[in-house]
C-alpha cells in the first residue's frame, strides 16, 4: 500500500487561541452556517411580504431547537446509557456529540410552535423554505467535522482516501467530505427550485424533497461510516440508517400531497 498515494489529514481543529478562549474551525462554520441562511432568509422574507421581526424570532428559535435538539439526539440515540445514568453529561456539550436526526425532529416541532405564534405563517410555508438554508447549514456542519477529524469513514483503498492522523495511519472514505458536497449540491437544488418556481409549488413540496435529498443521502452514506456506536454492530442498519427511514417516508408523503392532492 502507497501511503503516499493518499491524502494525508492532520489540521489543527484550532483556529486560534487567544487567552482562555478557542476559536475552531467547527464552531466557526456552524455559525457561519445560520449568518449566511440568515441573509438568504432575510430576502426570501422581504419579497414574500413577512417581517424582520418575524425572521429574528425564527432565527433564535432555530438556533435553540438545532442545537437542544441536535445534543439531546446524539445522547439518546447513540449513547443513552451513559447520559442516563448520568444526565447532568448532557449539558457537557463541549465533550462533543451532535446529532442531526434529533436537530431535525426539534426543528420541526419548533417551526410548528413557530406558526402558532404567527398567525399568517403557516408550518409548512416556514419549512418549505427554511430546509433550503438548513441544508446549506448541512454542507458547513460537515466541513466542521472535517476539520475535527470525526466521523470518519471505513477504511479503503481509493485513491481520494484520507489517513486522518490525529485518529490512526488507515486511509480511510473522507465521508464528511461526501456528505458535505451532496448538501451543498441539495443546496442548491432546492434553492433553484424556489426562485425558479416558487409561485407554481404547492406547499409542503420543497419540503418533502429535501427529506428525500438528505436523508436519502445519509442513509446510503452511513455503508461508508465507521460505526458510531458499538451497540450499531449487531443491527441489520446502521443507527443513522434507521433514523433516517421516517425522514424519507415523510419527504415521499409531502411530495405525493403536493404532487397529487389540492392544499
Amino acid at each position: 500500500m502507497d501511503v503516499l498515494s493518499f491524502i494525508n489529514w492532520n489540521v489543527s481543529p484550532e483556529i486560534i487561541k487567544l487567552g482562555p478562549v478557542t476559536i475552531r474551525w467547527y464552531g466557526l462554520l456552524f455559525a457561519l452556517g445560520f449568518v449566511i441562511g440568515y441573509q438568504i432568509m432575510s430576502g426570501i422574507y422581504k419579497n414574500e411580504g413577512k417581517t424582520i421581526k418575524q425572521l429574528d424570532s425564527l432565527s433564535i428559535i432555530m438556533v435553540l431547537s438545532t442545537v437542544i435538539g441536535a445534543r439531546l439526539g446524539h445522547c439518546l440515540f447513540y449513547e443513552p446509557e451513559i447520559y442516563l445514568a448520568n444526565p447532568l453529561k448532557i449539558l457537557y456539550v463541549w465533550e462533543g456529540g451532535l446529532a442531526s436526526h434529533g436537530a431535525g425532529i426539534a426543528i420541526i416541532f419548533a417551526l410548528i410552535y413557530y406558526s402558532k405564534k404567527n398567525k399568517d405563517i403557516s408550518a409548512l410555508w416556514v419549512l418549505d423554505r427554511i430546509v433550503i438554508v438548513v441544508a446549506l447549514a448541512g454542507f458547513l456542519i460537515r466541513l466542521g467535522n472535517l476539520f475535527n477529524s470525526e466521523i470518519y469513514g471505513i477504511p479503503s483503498n481509493v485513491a481520494w482516501a484520507f489517513i486522518f492522523e490525529r485518529i490512526d495511519a488507515i486511509p480511510r472514505h473522507p465521508v464528511q467530505l461526501y456528505e458535505s458536497i451532496s448538501y451543498l449540491i441539495i443546496f442548491i437544488i432546492l434553492y433553484t427550485i424556489y426562485k425558479k418556481y416558487k409561485s407554481e409549488l404547492k406547499s409542503g413540496y420543497t419540503f418533502g424533497l429535501f427529506l428525500i435529498f438528505v436523508f436519502g443521502i445519509r442513509f446510503i452514506l452511513e455503508y461508508f461510516k465507521s460505526y458510531q456506536a458499538d451497540f450499531e454492530v449487531d443491527l441489520p442498519f446502521r443507527m443513522g440508517q434507521i433514523l433516517s427511514i421516517p425522514f424519507i417516508i415523510t419527504g415521499i408523503y409531502f411530495v405525493y400531497r403536493a404532487k397529487f392532492k389540492s392544499n
